[in-house]
C-alpha cells in the first residue's frame, strides 16, 4: 500500500506542465469565445498571448511554447493560448474569405474582455502584457498593436508581414509599440518580397508587404530612420542551411523594433532559435 501511496506522490510531483492548464470562454457579442491558460506563480504577473495560425487552435500552438512553459513558473508569467473564431482571426486582411472577418467578430472586444478577465481573477500587471503571434496569429499581433496599442507592451509576429495598402481594411491608431517581427527568406505563403498569400486553392488571404516595408512602417512609427544595426546570430544548427541576421532599431526612449531575417526560413520555425525564448527575451528588454 505504501508503494502506491508513494508511486502516486511522484506521478504528481513529476506531472507535466500539460496537466495544468485552464479552459474558459467569454460571452463577446453573442459568440462565446474560448481560450486556455497556465496559471502564473503569483499575482503581479506578465502575460504573454500566443496566437495560432489560420485554421488551427490555441491548444495546438503549446507544443511549440514548451521550453516558454517550463520557465513560466520562474518568470511568473500567464500564458495564455487564445481560440480564433471557427479557426481564424478576424484581422486586418480585407481579402480574407474566413467566417471571422466576414461577420466582423469584434477581436478588440475579445482581447480586452481576456485582460480583463486575467486582471479581476490573478491580478496580472497591465503594463506587462504581450503578444506573440505566428502566420495568421501574427497578422492578428499586428491589429491589436495597430488598434488597442495602449493595451499591449510589445508584440512578436512570426512569418507575418502587413497586409499591402489595398488589402489593409484596420484603422490605424500609429502609435509605436516595440515589435520584433522573425520572418524567412524563402517562405512561399508568407512571401518576404511581399505579394500574394495563398493557404490553398480555396483560401487567398489578398496580398502583404514585403518584410522590409513591414519593418520600416514599425521603424518609421517608433521615430528612426537610417540604417538598423546588423549582428549575424550564432549558427547552432548548421546542418538546416539557415542563418539569422538580426536587424535591430534601438535608441533610449524609443520602442526598440528588431527584425530577425531567416535567410532560407520558410513558413516554419528556425532551428538557430526558440522563436517563443527569443520573444519572452525581447519582451523583458522593453520593461
Amino acid at each position: 500500500m505504501a508503494k502506491y501511496a508513494l508511486l502516486l506522490l511522484l506521478i504528481c510531483i513529476i506531472r507535466p506542465a500539460k496537466s495544468q492548464i485552464v479552459h474558459d470562454s467569454l460571452l463577446i457579442d453573442g459568440h462565446y469565445r474560448s481560450f486556455h491558460f497556465l496559471k502564473p506563480a503569483a499575482k503581479n504577473a506578465s502575460v504573454i498571448f500566443a496566437l495560432h495560425g489560420s485554421g488551427g487552435t490555441g491548444l495546438q500552438v503549446r507544443d511549440g511554447a514548451k521550453k516558454l512553459e517550463a520557465i513560466a513558473p520562474a518568470e511568473n508569467l500567464l500564458l495564455v493560448y487564445p481560440d480564433g473564431y471557427k479557426k481564424y482571426w478576424n484581422e486586418c486582411r480585407k481579402a480574407s474569405p474566413a467566417e471571422a472577418n466576414a461577420v466582423n467578430i469584434d477581436e478588440n472586444a475579445f482581447f480586452g474582455a481576456m485582460i480583463d478577465y486575467f486582471r479581476k481573477n490573478y491580478r496580472i500587471n497591465e503594463q506587462k502584457v504581450f503578444v506573440v503571434g505566428t502566420s495568421g496569429g501574427g497578422h492578428m499581433a499586428y491589429k491589436l498593436a495597430l488598434t488597442m496599442p495602449e493595451r499591449f507592451r510589445a508584440i512578436t509576429a512570426i512569418i507575418a508581414n502587413l497586409p499591402d495598402t489595398n488589402n489593409f481594411d484596420c484603422p490605424e491608431r500609429r502609435a509605436a509599440l516595440p515589435v520584433l517581427i522573425i520572418n524567412g527568406t524563402a517562405d512561399d505563403i508568407n512571401p518576404y518580397q511581399g505579394g500574394e498569400v495563398k493557404l490553398d486553392s480555396q483560401m487567398n488571404l489578398g496580398f502583404v508587404r514585403s518584410t522590409d516595408r513591414t519593418f520600416q512602417y514599425w521603424s518609421a512609427l517608433a521615430g528612426y530612420s537610417g540604417e538598423p544595426a546588423k549582428q549575424l546570430l550564432p549558427d547552432t544548427d548548421p546542418n538546416d542551411g539557415k542563418v539569422i541576421e538580426k536587424y535591430t532599431f534601438r535608441e533610449k526612449g524609443k520602442p526598440e523594433v528588431t527584425l530577425l531575417k531567416v535567410i532560407n526560413g520558410k513558413h516554419d520555425y528556425p532551428n538557430d532559435i526558440n522563436v517563443y525564448l527569443e520573444a519572452l527575451a525581447f519582451f523583458k528588454r522593453q520593461l
